[in-house]
């Protein structure tokens, strides 16, 4: 190979990023109006879930989260818990969503007794497809019911919510959220859907 050509080479290279593979499309940017993805998951249960067989039935809030078992997820994950349990509405479903295993989530939904899905998504996929950035995964251990238990994810994501309304479309999008106030500030969008 010529110097030139070596160089060419070298310098395509350096410029390409490094956070995508060969291939990758730009990320997905989602605005209220627009057509949520269609996603499905594994549950905590290890079952299937698929946003498929919600639409035109419930208005479905997507909430991404860091990890399971940690301060703020927690606190976010009861506030939920508790709205969902005052809202006493059968349209409303609720979808917890981080890098997580189900293992983890049946730990996490088991010791706070949440009343709504989790589903695990340890290569973000479904962060992608709602344009949720994400980070490396990582490990935390926890007691458990008297044992350690050490908690893997594959990617954190960051803290964004949606509501989708029961025609399919993004009502709300936040990617700035208040962990202490998420499930409050998603009850008022829903109360005016």
């Amino acid at each position: 190979m010529s110097i030139p050509k070596f160089l060419l080479l070298c310098f395509a290279v350096l410029i390409l990023p490094t956070n995508h593979s060969w291939g990758d499309e730009k990320p997905v940017v989602l605005k209220v109006g627009d057509k949520a993805p269609v996603f499905s998951g594994t549950d905590e249960n290890n079952k299937p879930w698929d946003s498929k067989s919600r639409s035109g039935k419930k208005v479905v809030v997507v909430y991404f989260y860091p990890a399971d078992m940690t301060p703020g997820c927690t606190k976010q994950a009861c506030n939920y818990r508790d709205a969902l349990s005052e809202l006493k509405r059968e349209d409303v479903e609720i979808v917890g969503v981080s890098g997580d295993t189900p293992e983890n989530h049946k730990h996490f939904k088991n010791e706070f007794q949440l009343n709504f899905t989790l589903l695990a998504d340890p290569e973000g996929k479904i962060a992608d497809a709602f344009g949720v950035k994400t980070t490396a995964g990582g490990s935390i251990d926890r007691m458990i019911q008297g044992k350690k238990v050490t908690l893997q994810r594959g990617v954190t994501a960051m803290r964004w919510t949606f509501v989708i309304d029961k025609q399919g479309k993004i009502a709300h999008k936040d990617t700035s959220v208040n962990f202490m106030k998420d499930a409050e500030t998603v009850l008022k969008v829903i109360e005016k859907l």
